[in-house]
């Protein structure tokens, strides 16, 4: 199972802003703390505004935060936004498969990707940058704080 570089992108930018629930960032901001491309932050927060994950504030003074707080955004609804299929095979029932509609492989990974997704369900972002993240805090170079989600 591999999730793309975009969810990846994704996840880290909500991190961040959920480890400082009470500022707005910048894309730059993010883009250099993980030093990722601009250019790549730019579709991931327009992704994430659109999914109604983040809000962004336009203007001289904008920038973005959380849409909602952090405990209420569960992993496993940032990854469906994000992913843009989320089958581990695709299989065709047939049509391009000589095994197609015999096979139990569907079933199986239809499973597994389910039991993927129940994990993360359990998780929200609040506990990846909940209390106790101060060196997440210091390695982003943000000031260093606890954290109350």
């Amino acid at each position: 199972m591999h999730l793309t570089r975009f969810t990846d992108y994704g996840l880290r930018t909500l991190i961040y802003l959920a480890l400082r629930p009470e500022a707005l960032a910048s894309i730059a901001d993010i883009a250099e703390a993980y030093q990722i491309s601009e250019n790549h932050m730019v579709k991931v927060v327009h992704h994430l505004g659109q999914a109604g994950l983040i809000e962004t504030i336009r203007g001289r003074n904008g920038g973005m935060r959380l849409a909602r707080p952090a405990a209420g955004i569960g992993l496993g609804a940032v990854v469906r936004a994000t992913e843009p299929v989320l089958a581990l095979v695709e299989c065709q029932a047939g049509e391009f498969c000589t095994i197609g509609g015999l096979c139990r492989l569907q079933g199986i990974m239809d499973e597994a990707h389910a039991a993927m997704l129940a994990v993360l369900d359990r998780y929200s972002l609040a506990d990846l940058a909940g209390p106790g993240s101060r060196a997440l805090h210091q390695r982003l170079g943000m000031a260093s704080m606890e954290v109350t989600l």
